[in-house]
């Protein structure tokens, strides 16, 4: 009896389908919502280690120099080494997810590469070696980007049609939550560190940095629990393994468009502003401002912070007005203000950075989307991964760049630098701006606009493409047709010049 039972629920699991999910607990089933809710709570974790722990360096500046008796161009590095190995990886990560590991085991790769970087780079802290930190954060780059992509794969094969956006948008604010929560809580470990050593040094710092790495076993763990979830829901579902959708070929850069190289500019121009500026942020509060500790990181993390509400209040924003070029500009206006008050001036430095924030949060939501408008559908992968792969080759040398400023010139002059990079961006949106106007593209078109275009040019439905065929039929066929029609019923075999099937699917393939 108990082998029977065995056997009915095997084969309930093995041929489930929407007709009979209803007899599957709602917690246990792929369709239902109760289940994507609980697969959306682990594919939100699963980035959370990575972003918790990528800046660990920028929550622990001060505490890293001075362990490890560096300057701030050595501390740099450590950004720089995470970026190097995404340079290249961009354009292979979804290749790896597609064509070599699949969506679940590339996810536990990834994982497993970002949990491994973060305790070598911990252990190159605790034997007091900063190469071996250097090569942790290599190979926690590696992982890193790799796993944003798994992620967003993930997300699509649960969601598509459904709630993506808002899903998107949580995995965004998970992603912020994160990289707040580092800022703000690592100085505290440390601090119990040392105090439960009794004193500073490399073993403090290393068994701080060890101590984060849990997070990133519990995203290793949240990549095995969706593996499994996954392949279950494959099973019952009869659905394949999800793909990123990412086609790479290096030979279509050629091709891309003016527009899409000033998009590139304004990518890395802007970001590059921003980033190794929280990096090295939490010092300059102290030494310019003189805030304690806690209330510099609390300052540095403010851009973070503001990101994880404003960013999807923010794209509906730029979805209901379209305008991505204006908005663009704003943002780069608005941030190159704040680097400004932050380097000329002493006012209160929180107004600055509430700007940055938001600002930040703006440029990410009307920048990234305007890619999709400017290059062919088939292209976007390779855009997309040619503009990450230039954003953190410039992320990796602006880092470097940025700690031999801050040692020999100092903060102001580091500022002044960081205003010139925006300056570039700017230059760069205004060009893109005119250059649009003059090409009458559709980068600057307002929503309501934008979406009559796209109607007046969607193609036509099958309903009409029906009838439009059905009445060619009615047409009197030429007695050369009649002629090569009786032939081929014969049998005889013709030349593919006198197929007046061919000849049609070749007309008909040049209107689309």
């Amino acid at each position: 009896m108990a082998e029977r039972e065995e056997n009915e629920r095997l084969l309930s699991e093995n041929h489930h389908d929407r007709g009979n999910s209803g007899r599957m607990s709602p917690i246990l089933d792929p369709n239902h919502l109760l289940h994507r809710i609980i697969v959306l709570f682990f594919m939100c974790f699963l980035g959370f280690g990575s972003y918790f722990c990528y800046d660990n360096p920028a929550a622990l500046q001060k505490q890293i120099i001075q362990d490890m008796q560096l300057n701030t161009s050595k501390f740099m590095q450590l950004y720089a080494w995470y970026s190097w190995p995404n340079v290249f990886l961009c354009f292979l990560g979804g290749f790896l997810l597609d064509r070599v590991f699949g969506i679940r085991l590339g996810t536990v790769i990834f994982a497993l590469f970002v949990c491994v970087g973060q305790v070598i780079f911990a252990l190159g802290a605790l034997v007091d070696h900063f190469w071996l930190m250097e090569f942790g954060r290599f190979v926690f780059g590696i992982g890193g980007e790799s796993l944003a992509v798994a992620q967003n794969t993930y997300a699509v094969n649960w969601f598509k049609g459904k709630e993506l956006n808002l899903v998107f948008g949580l995995q965004l604010s998970m992603a912020r939550v994160g990289s707040t929560v580092n800022m703000n809580i690592m100085g505290s470990v440390y601090d119990h560190m040392k105090a439960v050593f009794g004193q500073a040094g490399y073993f403090t710092l290393g068994s701080a940095l060890m101590i984060a790495a849990t997070t990133c076993v519990l995203s290793l763990l949240c990549a095995v629990v969706l593996a499994f979830l996954d392949k279950r829901a494959e099973r019952i579902l009869n659905k394949e393994q999800g793909k990123t959708g990412e086609v790479i070929k290096l030979k279509d850069v050629k091709d891309f468009p003016l527009q899409l190289w000033l998009i590139f500019i304004i990518c890395v121009g802007y970001y590059v502003a921003i980033f190794p500026f929280i990096g090295l942020g939490q010092v300059f509060f102290i030494e310019k401002f003189n805030f304690s500790p806690v209330q510099a990181r609390l300052i540095n993390s403010i851009v973070y912070i503001i990101s994880a509400p404003a960013s999807p209040v923010l794209g509906l924003m730029v979805d209901k007005t379209g305008k991505n070029i204006i908005w663009v500009m704003c943002a780069i206006i608005t941030t190159l203000l704040a680097h400004m008050m932050l380097a000329f001036t002493f006012w209160n430095p929180w107004f600055a950075m509430v700007i940055m924030g938001l600002s930040y949060s703006l440029l990410a939501c009307a920048l990234w989307p305007m890619v999709a408008f400017v290059v062919p559908e088939h292209q976007l992968g390779t855009a997309y991964g040619f503009m990450q792969s230039i954003q953190n080759l410039g992320l990796a040398l602006i880092s470097m760049a940025a700690g031999a400023i801050l040692d020999s010139k100092g903060y102001l002059l580091l500022e002044v630098f960081f205003c010139a990079c925006i300056c570039v961006a700017l230059i760069a949106v205004v060009g893109l701006y005119f250059l649009d106007f003059v090409r009458g593209g559709e980068l600057n078109l307002s929503a309501a606009t934008r979406a009559r275009l796209q109607k007046t040019s969607s193609p036509e439905s099958e309903e009409v493409r029906r009838m439009r065929d059905d009445l060619a039929r009615l047409k009197p066929m030429s007695t050369f047709g009649l002629r090569n029609r009786y032939l081929s019923r014969l049998g005889a075999q013709l030349p593919d010049h006198y197929s007046i099937h061919l000849s049609s699917l070749a007309y008909r393939s040049l209107l689309r």
